[in-house]
């Protein structure tokens, strides 16, 4: 699908679309607390329902009305199933190897060929150290082991996700157990968010100090709660205002521990001169970040080295695009430098790269300088009322 844009400016009242960090998490959390659970404003993303998916295959049962879910955990776990279906979902992914690790059986893993291209290493040591299996392929990966309570030792400079899966695991065999996150410890806030969400279930867990999370045997209940809105999707509407548009995003909680609530700062820091931004903790910030400082007098981010792990090289995609606008990057070391630009309208289209941060953050782009993006269809992976929101907001764009 493409998207044709005209120059344009926003205005009105947007409600940030649902967390899908946390709604990854409350679900999970629901088959976990061996309670009936109830989660409320969810969003039907690609993600969320490849999650969705999995808990199903692995016995839960689910019940979907409207934006509500209803999870019972009762066959939670005694399914026969052996595939799990992620679809492009690498936190679907690494959320669920630890827990189909707990049942010392043979689970086949499938999605896309990019999926299966995200490091999965981190686990694979792991299997290899407990004489577990695993076998990847192109577009599928086995594992058959059984975890156990424990002692766990991770490091902390690599995805969150590898943490929060083996946590997920941990809180299932309802054992005292603990992890020790080797430093540097980089996007802690998503570790923030994992705790706080499993609390609501009655998980007893927490940090001991910086770097080791205690998890105790557990009396789990119910919870039915909503699912906050998301910063990492917000950042996108709310760059807007920052080229001249006038939008008031509702549904976010100022008291949120998500880690990409820090946009707001780096917005402004970018709206001031050319700051030097620390992406480490908030990677998915990285394209609106680029995007905005391309449009204003640039900028240095730092901490980019996981960028190229994400559902594109994101760095490197927003450079070919850029360059298509007149304008480009500069790579360092873990660094990417945004040089002031100089763009203007492309006489040839743009590549959403198969990436959902990567067409949004081309589409406040092209709200200033106009043209076209191909694939904008990978906006269902996270946001996909994308284009009906800003369109509803005043944004000249004809979907084709």
């Amino acid at each position: 699908m493409k998207a044709i844009f005209k120059a344009y400016k926003l205005e009105g009242r947007v409600g940030a679309p649902p967390s899908k960090s946390l709604a990854h998490r409350y679900l999970i959390g629901a088959a976990l607390s061996k309670e009936k659970s109830t989660i409320l404003g969810v969003d039907y993303s690609e993600d969320i329902l490849a999650t969705i998916d999995c808990l199903k295959s692995l016995g839960a049962e689910i019940h979907i009305d409207g934006d509500t879910v209803t999870v019972n955990p009762e066959g939670f776990m005694k399914t026969t199933e052996r595939v799990l279906d992620c679809r492009e979902s690498g936190s679907t992914l690494r959320f669920f190897i630890p827990i189909a690790l707990c049942l010392g059986k043979e689970i086949t893993f499938k999605g896309s060929q990019r999926l299966f291209q995200r490091p999965l290493d981190v686990y694979e040591d792991l299997c290899r150290s407990y004489g577990f299996k695993f076998e990847k392929t192109d577009c599928s990966l086995t594992v058959c082991g059984e975890f156990k309570s424990g002692q766990y030792e991770i490091r902390g400079d690599i995805s969150s996700q590898f943490i929060t899966g083996l946590i997920f695991s941990l809180v299932y065999l309802n054992e005292d157990s603990s992890i020790r996150v080797i430093p540097p410890f980089e996007s802690k806030s998503y570790i923030n968010l994992t705790i706080a969400s499993l609390k609501a279930f009655g998980v007893n867990i927490d940090f001991e100090d910086e770097f080791n999370i205690s998890i105790k045997k557990s009396c789990f209940k119910s919870f039915s709660g909503r699912v906050e809105g998301d910063y990492s999707n917000a950042a996108f509407l709310d760059a807007f205002n920052y080229i001249g548009s006038t939008i008031v995003i509702e549904n976010l909680n100022e008291d949120s521990v998500q880690g990409d609530k820090v946009y707001k700062k780096y917005f402004e820091e970018i709206l001031k001169g050319v700051p030097v931004l620390d992406i480490s903790d908030c990677p998915d910030l990285g394209p609106v970040l680029i995007a905005l400082a391309s449009i204003k007098n640039g900028a240095t981010l730092v901490g980019t080295e996981r960028l190229s792990l994400k559902e594109s090289d994101r760095g490197q995609a927003m450079h070919e695009e850029l360059c298509k606008l007149s304008g480009g990057l500069i790579f360092g070391e873990n660094t990417i430098i945004v040089p002031k630009q100089n763009l203007q309208k492309s006489t040839s289209s743009l590549n959403g790269h198969n990436d959902h941060r990567i067409v949004m953050a081309l589409s406040l782009i092209l709200s200033k300088y106009g043209g076209e993006i191909d694939g904008i269809e990978a906006v269902k992976k996270s946001y996909p009322g994308f284009f009906d929101d800003i369109k509803n907001l005043g944004a000249e764009v004809k979907i084709q």
